[in-house]
């Protein structure tokens, strides 16, 4: 029940809610639909803003740190803590992996942005 949502199209609910990025949905009547970019919530602009563990604002072609031991499938051993990733790429990727990248070692893959720490 934020102060800032777009009242229901349908019924002019005004208990309207956020589900996801692309979602508002009305729990009066049950509608859900997409925000125009003048219904957005304040502070959203149309780019995505990703953030390491610890909250920096991450870039294209930054430098970062893994902050935890991860598991990779095929190999024996997996990417330790304190790993430096150079010239990440931010996508939007499969499942909350949102960088994608070159690890020496492992070759390319991609990453979740709350594993590692912008260096």
């Amino acid at each position: 029940m934020n102060d800032t949502m777009p009242p229901c199209p349908e019924c002019s609910g005004t208990y309207t809610y956020e589900m996801g990025a692309l979602l508002v949905v009305c729990p009066e009547c049950g509608h859900e639909w997409s925000p125009t970019p003048s219904e957005a919530p304040a502070g959203e602009s149309g780019e995505k803003v990703v953030k390491d563990a610890v909250g920096n604002v991450l870039q294209d072609g930054d430098t970062v740190t893994v902050v935890k031991a991860l598991k990779v499938k095929g190999s024996p051993s997996g990417i330790k803590a304190g790993t430096k990733v150079r010239g990440i790429k931010l996508v939007d990727g499969v499942d909350g992996h949102d960088i994608d990248c070159r690890i020496e070692g492992f070759g390319n893959m991609q990453l979740k942005s709350s594993v590692v720490k912008k260096a």
